[in-house]
């Protein structure tokens, strides 16, 4: 089912700056999408059309096929919940509980119904325990963590998350990962994310979007994506680092994998039935 669709999509800021141009993108229930693309490519502003907080110039952005327009925005906004790059952009309660209460009480939820759905938010979140401390108090991944409680607690369709590994060090990360894709395969909620973070991706997408300069430039599953080498680092990107070691094992002719492997995962497999089939060097 398709939830999310963009059609000839563009967008210009009132001082005429164009932010993106003819952007076509489909995501599906229960996908996992990266929007790639470095620092200016207009990754965010394009999250901000999903659900209305920007209105397209041209084209049109539809949720569940219907328009996303001022009549249909508070559903939307519910379904597509958002988690910022900085959690301190999203936290501003005194304490988590307060910050996990607020989105459910505007959406009118009150006493046990309430208190339901911010333990259970919490504890998906890894949480538990957090209800009296200050998120101010709080590590950048516990932070984060915080945000996506809150977003999570209104129990939406899609999660969509600008930089969800940025500013965190690689035991945070990995953390952030691990959650998402629990979230994804576990409670079946579409996960949007965009990042120049290209080794997270291989490990949190099945399907990829590279953008650059507010267009779209390559798509497709992630594999396919990363296999176009020379256009990845055309738009001022690079290979995940697993994928690079091997590319560099090729060219010195010390090992030739069938498949460019991603992550380390797949590089230990390829390896192993690399050396199980006795190859050595080019074979």
């Amino acid at each position: 089912m398709e939830l999310i669709a963009l059609s000839a999509v563009s967008f210009a800021y009132p001082d005429g700056t164009r932010a993106l141009t003819g952007i076509d993108i489909s995501i599906g229930a229960g996908e996992r999408v990266a929007v790639l693309g470095a620092n200016g490519a207009g990754k965010s502003t394009l999250f901000q059309l999903f659900n209305g907080l920007l209105r397209p110039t041209m084209g049109t952005v539809t949720f569940k096929g219907r328009i996303v327009e001022k009549a249909y925005l508070k559903e939307v906004r519910r379904m597509i919940g958002m988690v910022f790059q900085d959690p301190d952009d999203q936290l501003f309660s005194n304490t988590v509980h307060q910050e996990i209460a607020y989105g459910l009480i505007n959406l009118g939820l009150t006493g046990v119904r309430m208190e339901q759905a911010a333990s259970w938010a919490l504890q998906v979140a890894g949480l538990a325990g957090y209800e009296n401390k200050s998120p101010f108090n709080l590590s950048g991944g516990e932070k984060k963590r915080v945000a996506l409680a809150s977003v999570l607690a209104m129990q939406p369709e899609v999660l969509v998350l600008d930089e969800p590994t940025a500013a965190l060090d690689p035991i945070g990360a990995a953390k952030i990962i691990k959650l998402l894709n629990g979230i994804n395969s576990e409670l079946g909620i579409t996960i949007v994310f965009a990042t120049h973070d290209v080794d997270a991706v291989p490990l949190l997408a099945d399907r990829v979007y590279v953008m650059d300069k507010g267009e779209i430039r390559l798509s497709g599953c992630t594999a396919e994506v990363f296999a176009r080498k020379d256009l990845i680092r055309a738009h001022n990107l690079r290979l995940p680092r697993v994928a690079h070691l091997a590319e560099l094992l090729e060219r010195d002719g010390i090992c030739r994998l069938p498949a460019l492997p991603l992550t380390i995962g797949q590089a230990r497999k390829a390896l192993q039935e690399h050396l199980a089939r006795g190859g050595t060097g080019n074979e």
